[in-house]
């Protein structure tokens, strides 16, 4: 039985490239247009974390996010099957980008809030998807189901603190 996977570098890459690429491109934006430095004249919860946390947070769960996708595309499981749980990510992945848009640039905070919720539905069916190809790349992405949960709670309470 062969344990050790051999790490398919190109796919690997391209795996990683694309949700740190997008993601970053959209904090790029938002930031360099002021919108995150407007986050910070907001009322906070409890528990809200410093900025940088964001930042770190994202960075971590969007590779999290590359190797899970990695993880599908590279498994023997059947071309369709595979492109099922793909299409999963990509459409997860989307709803993802747009959120930061709604909550910051539009500060639409309860549409935001609402697409939240949509996006941990889309997370969840995610992982459903991923567990039956690959078991690591579908618990990969319960820190990033976790962090959703928590910015759920952080979307909510600013939206009600500040109207």
């Amino acid at each position: 039985m062969k344990f050790i996977k051999t790490i398919r570098l190109k796919p690997l890459l391209i795996s990683l490239l694309i949700p740190l690429g997008l993601g970053g491109a959209v904090g790029l934006i938002l930031s360099l247009t002021g919108k995150f430095a407007a986050y910070d004249e907001l009322f906070q919860p409890p528990l809200s974390p410093p900025a940088w946390v964001f930042f770190v947070a994202w960075t971590v769960l969007y590779a999290l996010m590359g190797i899970s996708s990695y993880l599908v595309l590279t498994s023997d499981t059947p071309a369709g099957v595979r492109s099922d749980a793909l299409w999963l990510y990509f459409v997860q992945l989307g709803i993802n980008l747009i959120w930061p848009i709604l909550f910051f640039w539009f500060e639409m905070r309860l549409a935001a809030f609402i697409w939240i919720i949509v996006l941990i539905a889309a997370v969840i069916r995610m992982i459903i998807g991923f567990w039956f190809i690959s078991k690591p790349a579908a618990l990969l992405q319960i820190p990033y189901l976790l962090w959703l949960l928590f910015a759920t709670y952080l979307n909510g309470a600013t939206f009600l603190l500040n109207g």
